[in-house]
């Protein structure tokens, strides 16, 4: 089928659409800019020019397309409520659009947090939009399931990763480095979840092709690796002490990445590999920390 991907020259996005490529689909890629045009070209996918913000450039690519794949969203989070607004206004034009198209819509969201300690699953409700978490993508996908009678498919990903990028994790290597030390809070037992890049691309596929409309699928390889793990290698990697830090010490090092450092965020993926036989084998995010090419100049 044509798919319309958002964020096609991304980092999560330049995956999807070589393993969309790679198993005969033809991808329509949304850019903003003729850099990116040249790298989702270069992939052997057609180059769309438009932004989020640009509602018309949506409903354009979704005319020439199948289904859509929505990838896209702007994270600088100096700005992240107008950003969550943005990408929720974003998911209802594409809905709306694909009125009357055979495929589906795969909202891209997060894996959300633990209340109990216990792996969050597919069968978990996503968490409540609120001021310090405005993020509204999964309460959009239902919107237009409900309103558009559009098949909308939920991925929740965790801290996607290969040697070079690793989710808000490379927010914490350059905390480390401003601070002279790797952190993690208290004690380091909260959780992480994971996926290598790889494997996170093949199941959007998979989701794409066999996926059952307002199903949500949870892109984990590990249902948590735990903050101190995360900081021990950290420190490994650019030679500088592990600490433990108070909560309340931590808008000092991380700065807005405090929000996130401290939650205990495990899950599972038991039901959707079961329901789409999906088997993840990609790296564990340790090995590819430890192997990270950010550390390479590093000196003793």
């Amino acid at each position: 089928m044509k798919v319309f991907v958002t964020g096609a020259s991304g980092f999560i996005g330049t995956e999807v659409v070589k393993e969309l490529l790679a198993a005969g689909h033809q991808v329509l890629g949304l850019v903003r800019s003729e850099t990116g045009v040249a790298a989702v070209e270069k992939l052997g996918a057609k180059a769309h020019r438009g932004s989020l913000g640009d509602l018309e450039s949506l409903k354009s690519g979704v005319r020439e397309s199948d289904a859509v794949i929505h990838l896209a969203f702007n994270h600088d989070f100096a700005d992240f409520a107008a950003n969550c607004a943005e990408d929720k206004q974003a998911i209802l034009t594409l809905g709306e659009a694909l009125v009357g198209k055979s495929g589906p819509l795969l909202v891209t969201s997060g894996t959300g947090f633990s209340l109990d300690g216990k792996p969050r699953t597919e069968e978990d409700p996503f968490n409540e939009v609120r001021p310090e978490w405005p993020r509204a993508s999964e309460e959009a996908a239902g919107i237009v399931a409900k309103k558009f009678k559009v098949p909308v498919i939920v991925m929740r990903l965790p801290q996607v990763h290969n040697q070079e990028k690793f989710g808000l994790i490379t927010y914490s290597i350059e905390a480390a480095k401003k601070n002279g030390f790797a952190a993690y809070i208290g004690e380091g037992k909260n959780r992480w979840p994971a996926v290598a890049l790889a494997d996170a691309a093949k199941l959007y596929r998979l989701a794409l092709e066999k996926g059952t409309a307002g199903a949500n699928y949870n892109v984990v390889g590990e249902e948590g690796v735990t903050a101190r793990e995360i900081a021990e290698a950290l420190g490994r990697g650019l030679k500088l002490p592990v600490k433990s830090i108070s909560a309340d010490e931590a808008p000092a090092h991380f700065g807005w990445l405090a929000l996130f450092a401290g939650l205990d965020m495990p899950c599972s993926s038991a039901l959707t590999q079961e329901r789409l036989g999906w088997k993840p084998t990609g790296p564990k995010m340790i090995h590819d920390l430890d192997r990270a090419k950010v550390f390479e100049s590093v000196s003793v």
